[in-house]
């Protein structure tokens, strides 16, 4: 399955970006970037990224066009069909950032969802980040090979892991301190029989074996939404294949 657009985080920090508009809509746009920290500048500056707010569809169609000719990237607001980029609704739970987007065609529903996770994820999200992030020289004398750490990791950020995101109280340090670091990479497969084509009839225990395996077996014929499920870095083999280290998904059509 294609990708309508790829999802970025970029650091605005300093650098320019053109706004385009006025009212509302380009107050908005303003807000948000300022909050990025980014420089808003006129439309001669010079800049990479630009965002037009403007109300007239002729207007905001040669405005696009302008800022195009000069390599410019840009997002109009309400136009779809003439965004180089959008922009999502926002989860923050700095450092954590959840984006949720709709490829422009639905800002509404982004924002319901975003309002959906807002109530699911708790602040404390952002202190397990950094926890992670200052265990990291720790992490990496426990278990020296990146994939053994990644799975370790997996294990105890899972439902009900030590280190559970929504549970009250995750201690990276206390899992530190009573974990066995440095065990040896177990090989475990599992088998999924897919009772249809559609990815959203996986259950969640098929879904979060795709999501943390290490290699996926799959059939000829299993669909590509289905294998999109699984990390974009795990090893994808046509059947039939040999387990390795970690954790391999055997995926069939039943």
């Amino acid at each position: 399955m294609t990708l309508h657009s790829l999802p970025l985080f970029v650091r605005l920090t300093g650098r320019a970006v053109i706004l385009i508009g006025e009212g509302e809509g380009a107050a908005a746009k303003r807000r948000l970037l300022e909050r990025a920290g980014a420089a808003v500048v006129g439309e001669e500056a010079p800049a990479s990224l630009a965002i037009v707010a403007v109300e007239d569809d002729t207007d905001a169609a040669v405005a696009v066009a302008r800022l195009r000719a000069r390599r410019v990237l840009v997002n109009a607001v309400d136009r779809p069909e003439l965004c180089d980029f959008t922009l999502p609704a926002i989860v923050d739970r700095a450092p954590v950032l959840v984006a949720i987007g709709t490829g422009g065609v639905s800002a509404g529903l982004a924002a319901a969802l975003r309002q959906r996770l807002e109530a699911l994820l708790p602040a404390r999200i952002g202190r397990l980040a950094e926890a992670l992030h200052a265990a990291r020289p720790a992490l990496r004398a426990a278990w020296p090979n990146g994939a053994d750490r990644r799975r370790a990791l997996a294990r105890v950020l899972a439902a009900g892991g030590d280190l559970d995101p929504l549970a009250p109280d995750p201690d990276v340090t206390r899992w530190l301190g009573t974990d066995r670091p440095g065990e040896a990479a177990e090989r475990e497969t599992v088998e999924i029989v897919l009772r249809s084509a559609d990815p959203d009839d996986l259950t969640l225990r098929e879904a979060r074996w795709l999501a943390n395996a290490d290699r996926v077996v799959h059939d000829a014929n299993v669909p590509v939404a289905v294998l999109d499920r699984a990390r974009a870095d795990a090893v994808r083999l046509r059947a039939p294949a040999a387990a390795a280290a970690g954790l391999t998904a055997v995926v069939r059509m039943g």
